[in-house]
């Protein structure tokens, strides 16, 4: 039985991810913007715990990271929470990931939500700023920053998912994808004993996919790195 935290698991692929986990026997913590969202899921009773807060709002995340204490380190992490809209996108989709990584206390395992429209993403880190980053921008970069941690912290492995186009809220009743495999992979590598490669992957329905090559490029990792401790004061170390 392992311990694990889903974020944006109200609704869509992360109701989804939670459910499953909880179905294959692991304790489940849950994070949503409201109790009231939770509550409208129906399924309160699931769950180990819930961590309440605004991911698009720093101070939130912040509360959002001291809440996750009480809980002590995960077995695993997913950063699934994500919305398409500008300028919320690049605080939701990058800086709450990488914001909650640093604050809490390090998992086994982190597992972060990436779309095959981050290889349409920018390499310019002034839109991390100036509240011009697009949702292909902070898919970019919370790749580069899953493929970053990847090889920084030893004793957890971390991976970024692409979980396919699928037909949740976000995505549309239209979206082509099949909604079961949106969520297997997370599972899958939150949970399984031996996934190869062990840290690192770039993954699309349990297989690995080559990235945007900005993902793997050290140099933009680091500027990536550097580019968040800037906007936040948060520092990796």
């Amino acid at each position: 039985m392992a311990l694990i935290l889903v974020t944006g698991a109200s609704s869509g692929l992360g109701h989804d991810t939670a459910k499953a986990l909880v179905d294959d026997g692991h304790e489940v913590v849950v994070h949503a913007r409201t109790r009231a969202r939770l509550t409208d899921a129906g399924d309160d009773a699931r769950w180990k715990g819930a961590l309440l807060g605004d991911l698009s709002d720093l101070d939130d995340i912040h509360d959002v990271a001291r809440q996750a204490s009480a809980y002590g380190r995960f077995d695993a992490v997913i950063h699934n929470a994500g919305v398409m809209r500008s300028p919320e996108a690049v605080t939701v989709n990058t800086i709450a990931p990488y914001v909650l990584t640093v604050l809490m206390d390090k998992p086994g395992r982190l597992i972060y939500l990436s779309s095959s429209m981050h290889r349409t993403g920018s390499t310019d880190l002034g839109r991390l700023t100036d509240g011009t980053a697009s949702y292909d921008d902070s898919k970019l970069w919370v790749t580069a920053l899953a493929l970053a941690l990847a090889s920084r912290w030893e004793g957890t492995s971390s991976h970024a998912v692409d979980p396919g186009w699928v037909p949740t809220r976000m995505g549309g009743p239209g979206a082509p994808d099949d909604l079961t495999a949106g969520h297997r992979t997370q599972t899958w590598l939150a949970t399984h004993p031996d996934v190869t490669p062990h840290t690192g992957g770039y993954w699309h329905h349990r297989q690995t996919q080559e990235p945007n090559p900005a993902a793997q490029d050290e140099r933009f990792q680091t500027r990536l790195v550097q580019a968040l401790e800037n906007r936040t004061g948060v520092l990796l170390g």
